[in-house]
């Protein structure tokens, strides 16, 4: 398996993992970014970490969305003592979810053949989202979403790849 194969399996099958423990049913983008974020030793990791997010980052600023998104609708999950979620049995393993099939497609489209994709693409494509939960999260972070994405754009191509 190539290099660039084994870090996508790897990120697909954490995430699904994340996914799992937040109790969804579909793979999504911030399970995804979870994910990639845990991957010590990466590219895409250390950008993130060069930006405050290691993995018990993005997990608050992804906490601080659903706060943020429940409060916009009047829910205070402290006020109501809301249940952990349940988890997805292994008989049942998460599908993917439209905002991650949408973040691996744009990642792939981000390089112009297979053989040139990075695991920097997997990051690109996630954080190209113009809306949704990583973009919201990453906002209440205070994080200059365009600025991370000149960030991994750059990483692509001083490594060689336009």
């Amino acid at each position: 398996m190539k290099p660039f194969d084994a870090y996508l399996h790897t990120i697909l099958t954490e995430g699904g993992m994340e996914a799992q423990r937040h109790g969804s049913s579909t793979v999504e983008a911030q399970h995804l970014l979870l994910a990639v974020a845990a991957q010590e030793g990466t590219a895409p990791q250390r950008i993130l970490a060069s930006f405050g997010l290691d993995y018990p980052a993005v997990r608050a600023a992804l906490e601080a969305e659903t706060q943020h998104s429940l409060s916009m609708v009047g829910v205070s999950p402290s006020s109501f003592g809301l249940p952990r979620p349940s988890t997805v049995t292994p008989s049942h393993q998460p599908r993917m979810g439209e905002t991650g099939k949408l973040a691996i497609e744009r990642g792939f489209a981000s390089a112009s053949r297979k053989r040139d994709l990075r695991p920097a693409h997997v990051l690109l494509g996630i954080l190209r989202a113009e809306v949704g939960t990583v973009p919201r999260a990453l906002a209440l972070a205070g994080v200059d979403r365009a600025e991370l994405l000149a960030r991994v754009q750059s990483s692509i191509t001083d490594d060689g790849i336009a």
